[in-house]
């Protein structure tokens, strides 16, 4: 068959497949039956550029008949399979369709959602404006942007931009094929900007972007155009009014601007000579002036110049003099029509004393006026004399973690310089401005207490003032470290130093710094590893603004035990089960005897954590003695017989700043259990049966420690047997068990009941009567026997024979004599 011939009649399958299906469609909308399809295409939607190629994949997990896909472009007859993919090399159909189906009871589809899309490498800017992109301001013009083909249009967006700035989305107008928006197929479309420029417009950088989004199962994509610079002209265009008016030492260029794109030549005439615009004007340089403005256009305009005059004030701006010095102090006034000056000081007219002392220090306004317009000056007036009190700074109390602020001001001049003496630390910040010094201490804490003292001082003198500050809800601190601490050393082992600094990096703050019983100034503390048990090396220092304070170092020189040794306290190896009995632990040479902890094991489990005691019964963690001792701990044990043969061990653990914890462990000690017995009476019931004339054993079984012996106790005229503690008996009566030990005794009693034993006497019946019933059989076939084969005789008044007597045998002789009977016959 040919490729052909197959594709037409797949196709005619198709058709008539797809009528059946329509009609099946119709019939269960009528019907009101809603039924998903089990088909699952993976992936459900496909997004395809022309040309490359899709690949989909239906599978079902239901029974069906058979499978197939609809398509223009590769269909797939119908095949018996659950996994069936559907696959083109090439897709270059736009309009395309492509369904899944299976045939079950009714036949079910599956519409695969297919976007096949074309999107453009390049679009092109144009516009009405000229090859130069030059636009007269005010007039209209159109920018157009160019798409070539693309589809589908129904995804695509095009933005316009000026710059980077998103400034229109456009509706877009399909050329090619005309107005048909709903296609599938590539279009050419054009956009179309609108565009009146003004001269703000000028440089603009125009871009068309289009862009296509076909998520979320397809890209996003975009392409932008080449940017349209665009030129705008106009002007000449003259900004200023026929009079004008302008101060002196003002350009005719500063009053009247002239804008334009290209830009304007300007010209400048009096009585038709040209002047120069940006010659400063004067009072003479007043009049008619013409304006010729050549660019876009040409443009003519008389201008009426008006030059004003106002003051010119001079004065010194800093005038310095000794308080209760005359002084000299002059101002020079210019101006037409003449000025009038008038002197201020805080707003407020004032005269100038001959005569200048410190209250008349400050910053004095002088202003000069006329018709035109006025001028001032500020004269500041400097009387020296030297500092004055420190009144603001008094002592002062902050909560910790606040911000405070301390202010030193003291008034002199020339200004005071400012020093302070006190403890420095990162967050107090010293700041000095307008003759103020200022002390801002961030988030106050411990190290910000003590004295403050501020110094202020200049060349007619010197004054100073201290106070404290106090940090409320801190403890004042030492700002000593010592490195290490704290020190932990082991006795006789190599020796160390520990070091005493400040934690300040600031030198000014340590005045002095020693170990206290150390005579040299080394920083270092070194330690006798062999003596200092109880030894608390103190390092101290003077501080600014703190004074004198110290720092003790935590040194522990420890010592492991010379052994450790656990015992029952009774010295004894067993012990009765639930019964309680003590441990105790000794250790021998242990210091510091503060920091023992004794662990108690049982087996390989911690048992119990517990302190320890000295020898005079105080607690450990209460004695104020350092150097070795001897200490002991106790614990109070309970066992149960499933702890036989335990064993403890006891471990004496300094806890010290160490890592790992010293620890000395003791031998074991293992500990038996004693336990009182305990009869198994599943082996020994309360009632046991034995049957007359056999014997019964009794098993009299029973666990304890030591290993129970077991008595029997019962009637001395009973006949038993006893064996290996088991009694055997015949005869029924009380027995009783007694098991006993060491630690105790348990007793158990057993009634043995004499039972009839009826079986031999039952099989005795039946053999008797076995032997009466052959006995009844053979009578029976006995007397039928003779019956049948001779006569019957009756044995009454028998004649003996008188020779001998006896019944004749069998030659005709009886035995014994005989009368004849009448004959008769005895039915069998």
């Amino acid at each position: 068959m040919t490729e052909g011939s197959f594709l037409s009649k797949a196709t005619q399958m198709s058709q008539s497949r797809l009528f059946v299906q329509l009609s099946v469609g119709l019939l269960l909308i009528a019907a009101g039956v809603g039924a998903s399809c089990p088909i699952e295409l993976s992936p459900s939607s496909v997004v395809v550029r022309y040309g490359d190629p899709v690949s989909v994949n239906c599978t079902t997990t239901v029974s069906h008949g058979a499978m197939g896909w609809e398509a223009s472009v590769g269909g797939i007859g119908i095949t018996e399979v659950n996994h069936l993919p559907w696959n083109v090399e090439s897709l270059t159909e736009w309009g395309i369709s492509a369904l899944c189906f299976i045939n079950t009871n009714e036949q079910c589809q599956k519409n695969l959602n297919i976007v096949v899309y074309t999107f453009p490498e390049k679009i092109q800017i144009n516009s009405t404006a000229d090859s130069n992109g030059m636009m007269v301001e005010g007039e209209e013009y159109n920018i157009t942007c160019e798409i070539p083909k693309i589809a589908p249009v129904q995804n695509l967006t095009v933005k316009w931009y000026n710059g980077d700035r998103i400034i229109e989305s456009d509706v877009l107008e399909i050329i090619e094929p005309n107005n048909l928006k709903n296609t599938k197929q590539p279009v050419k479309l054009l956009s179309t900007f609108p565009f009146t420029p003004t001269r703000n417009d000028s440089g603009a950088r125009f871009r068309c972007e289009a862009q296509m989004d076909l998520s979320p199962v397809g890209p996003h994509l975009n392409v932008s155009s080449q940017e349209l610079t665009i030129t705008v002209v106009f002007g000449p265009d003259v900004q200023c009014s026929n009079i004008i008016e302008l101060m002196e030492n003002e350009s005719l260029e500063e009053n009247c601007n002239i804008a334009g794109n290209p830009t304007p030549s300007v010209k400048w005439l009096k009585d038709g000579q040209p002047f120069n615009s940006t010659t400063p004007m004067r009072r003479e340089n007043a009049g008619m002036y013409t304006l010729e403005a050549n660019g876009l256009l040409s443009v003519q305009k008389n201008i009426q110049v008006h030059v004003l005059y106002g003051p010119e004030l001079n004065c010194p701006s800093i005038y310095m003099a000794e308080e209760h010095t005359p002084h000299n102090l002059t101002c020079t006034v210019e101006g037409f029509p003449e000025p009038v000056t008038v002197w201020y000081r805080d707003d407020e007219v004032v005269e100038l004393p001959k005569t200048l002392t410190r209250l008349d220090a400050g910053h004095y306004l002088i202003t000069a006026s006329n018709n035109q317009s006025n001028v001032n000056a500020t004269v500041e007036i400097i009387v020296h004399y030297q500092p004055s009190e420190i009144f603001e700074l008094q002592d002062l109390e902050v909560h910790i973690g606040s911000t405070v602020e301390l202010k030193c001001s003291s008034s002199g001049n020339p200004r005071p310089t400012y020093t302070w003496n006190y403890y420095q630390t990162d967050n107090v910040m010293e700041e000095n401005e307008d003759g103020v010094s200022r002390l801002e201490i961030h988030s106050a804490t411990a190290y910000n207490m003590g004295t403050y003292t501020c110094h202020a001082w200049n060349n007619k003198g010197r004054i100073s003032r201290t106070i404290k500050v106090t940090v409320i809800g801190a403890e004042q601190e030492c700002p000593l470290e010592i490195t290490p601490n704290p020190m932990v050393l082991e006795y006789r082992s190599r020796a160390q130093g520990a070091t005493c600094s400040s934690t300040s990096a600031i030198s000014t703050n340590v005045k002095r710094m020693y170990w206290e019983g150390v005579e040299s100034d080394n920083m270092t503390w070194f330690t006798n590893t062999n003596e200092d048990w109880g030894m608390t090396p103190v390092c101290t220092a003077t501080f600014q603004g703190i004074g004198k304070c110290q720092k003790s170092l935590n040194f522990t020189l420890y010592k492991k035990p010379d052994s450790v040794s656990i015992y029952h306290v009774h010295r004894l190896s067993s012990v009765e089960e639930g019964k309680e009995f003590q441990l105790r632990c000794d250790i021998v040479s242990i210091a510091p005897a503060q920091n023992v902890t004794v662990l108690w094991y049982k087996n390989q489990d911690i048992l119990k954590e517990t302190g320890c005691q000295l020898e005079n019964n105080k607690t450990c963690k209460l004695s104020d003695v350092r150097s070795p001792v001897n200490v002991s701990a106790t614990i109070n044990v309970n066992l149960q017989r499933k702890d036989d043969e335990a064993v403890f061990r006891c471990e004496a653990r300094l806890n010290l700043r160490l890592n790992p914890l010293p620890t000395t462990t003791s031998s074991t000690l293992k500990i038996t259990v004693l336990y009182k017995p305990k009869i198994n009476t599943t082996k020994l019931p309360k009632e046991i049966p034995v049957f007359r004339g056999y014997s019964e054993e009794l098993v009299c079984e029973a666990e304890g420690y030591p290993i129970p012996k077991i008595q029997w106790h019962y009637n001395p005229e009973s006949h038993v047997n006893v064996s290996k503690g088991n009694l055997t008996v015949s005869e029924p009566g009380i027995y009783n068990c007694t098991a006993s030990n060491d630690v105790g005794s348990a007793s158990h009693v057993v009634e043995v009941i004499l039972k009839e034993d009826y079986l031999p006497l039952i099989a005795g019946f039946v053999a008797l009567a076995v032997v009466a019933i052959t006995i009844v059989f053979l009578l029976i076939y006995s007397v039928y026997y003779k019956n049948t084969k001779m006569r019957h005789y009756n044995f009454k008044n028998p004649k003996f024979s008188e020779h001998n007597g006896n019944v004749a045998h069998s030659n005709g002789d009886l035995q014994f004599p005989m009368t004849r009977l009448s004959t008769q016959y005895i039915s069998a």
